[in-house]
């Protein structure tokens, strides 16, 4: 009978405990998830107030020509934002297919082809230059990449605003999003079962044709998820990007020696130094900058889920 008591008591103070885990770590969860919430709420409260009448009256700014207008600023009260999406697309995308394959391929070196003292020094290089802050990257592609730019536009007879250029914020974004994307290469590359490429080799394939073939098949659905997150930060990257783009007021803009204007830029400068509609109009566009991360987030995790599935 007291083995019985013992028993039950047991359990129900494990289950008391977890029951008090459990809530422990349900707390920390939900403020995170509060902040981000308050983010969106405080965000969404400034943007929506230049459209509305209720605050600006015959100022207020005209909903439809925001969203598809091609020039920045008209006096006194137009703004357009359609080019800035197009244009920050255009150097993200440019961005990802520069750095992408370098990732995954210096991924690949330091999980597969070389020895763990070699990839360990190699590895502690990749994560210092995730840990450099932006505006280090931006004060490098302003004083080195945009001299590199001027050189290249010299190449190719072409005119360029002393290197401030779609070209170098797509060189600032490719070098800022290739350690995030080539940390969480290795890390799926380290995750694809030693078996299987035993197997390959055994069954005759080279070691090059087993790492392309075997490892980086087994390992692309963890590389997607660094190329996801990648394009996040490229998408969310201000300070750096302000530094090089240049800021067009209207566009957009495919020539790579051309200013560019993004959306994080077009966010961050003049911030300090403005009020009143100029200034809440700022929230506004930080609002498409949230759909245009959720909905790129969306169709990358679809295209993830698709190439998991049938490559």
């Amino acid at each position: 009978m007291k083995t019985i008591t013992r028993s039950i008591s047991n359990k129900f103070r494990k289950r008391t405990a977890d029951k008090l885990a459990n809530l422990l770590l349900l707390i920390p969860t939900i403020i995170s998830a509060s902040f981000v919430i308050f983010i969106i709420i405080f965000v969404n409260e400034r943007g929506i107030t230049p459209f509305l009448a209720a605050r600006y009256g015959a100022d207020k700014v005209s909903l439809l020509r925001f969203l598809m207008g091609t020039t920045w600023f008209v006096p006194p009260n137009q703004y357009g934002i359609f080019f800035i999406v197009i244009n920050t697309l255009y150097v993200v995308l440019m961005a990802a297919a520069i750095s992408v394959p370098v990732s995954v391929i210096t991924a690949m070196f330091i999980a597969k082809m070389t020895n763990s003292r070699i990839g360990g020094f190699f590895q502690t290089i990749v994560e210092l230059l995730a840990a450099i802050p932006s505006i280090i990257y931006g004060v490098f592609g302003l004083g080195i990449i945009s001299k590199l730019v001027i050189r290249i536009a010299f190449v190719f007879n072409m005119q360029t605003a002393g290197g401030i250029s779609s070209l170098s914020t797509v060189l600032v974004l490719a070098i800022m999003i290739f350690p995030t994307i080539t940390l969480i290469s290795i890390t799926a590359f380290r995750s694809v079962d030693p078996d299987l490429e035993k197997s390959s080799l055994a069954l005759g394939a080279t070691k090059i044709q087993t790492l392309f073939r075997v490892s980086l098949v087994s390992a692309k659905s963890g590389i997607f998820t660094g190329i996801i997150l990648g394009i996040g930060r490229a998408l969310g990257e201000a300070t750096a990007v302000s530094m090089v783009a240049g800021n067009a007021g209207s566009g957009p803009t495919f020539d790579l020696f051309q200013t560019t204007r993004t959306l994080t830029s077009t966010m961050l400068l003049g911030l300090k130094e403005t009020s009143g509609l100029d200034y809440d109009i700022r929230f506004s566009v930080g609002i498409v900058l949230i759909v245009v991360i959720v909905c790129s987030n969306l169709i990358l995790n679809y295209i993830k889920k698709r190439v998991g599935r049938f490559a």
